[in-house]
C-alpha cells in the first residue's frame, strides 16, 4: 500500500480539504452532462423547475430519443450526491423513463 496524498479527484467528485472543513463538488462533471444533452451555451435562470408544471404521458408533442433522455436522467442521479437541490426535479422526470 503506498500513500498518494490528499485526495482531489475520485469517481467524478471533486474534493478540497480545508482546515475545518471537506468540500466537494461535481463541477467538471456539470460541464460535460451539459454539453451531452446539448445545453452547454444555456443561460442560467434562478428556479430549477417552471412552476406548476403539469408533464403526461400522453403528450402529442414530438418523440425524443429514448437512450439520451435515460443517459442524461442517469447522469442527473449521479449528480444528487453533491447537488441535492435537483433530488425533487428527478424524480419528476425519472417518471418518464419508460417513454420520454
Amino acid at each position: 500500500m503506498s500513500d498518494l496524498g490528499v485526495l482531489s479527484y475520485y469517481l467524478g467528485i471533486e474534493v478540497r480539504q480545508g482546515k475545518e472543513a471537506l468540500m466537494l463538488g461535481q463541477s467538471t462533471y456539470t460541464k460535460k452532462l451539459l454539453e451531452r444533452s446539448g445545453m452547454a451555451e444555456c443561460k442560467p435562470c434562478m428556479t430549477l423547475m417552471e412552476e406548476r408544471l403539469k408533464l403526461t404521458k400522453a403528450s402529442t408533442t414530438v418523440k425524443v430519443d429514448a437512450t439520451l433522455y435515460q443517459s442524461i436522467i442517469d447522469g442527473l442521479r449521479y449528480l444528487v450526491h453533491t447537488r441535492l437541490i435537483i433530488v425533487f426535479i428527478m424524480g419528476y422526470v425519472s417518471r418518464f423513463m419508460e417513454d420520454p
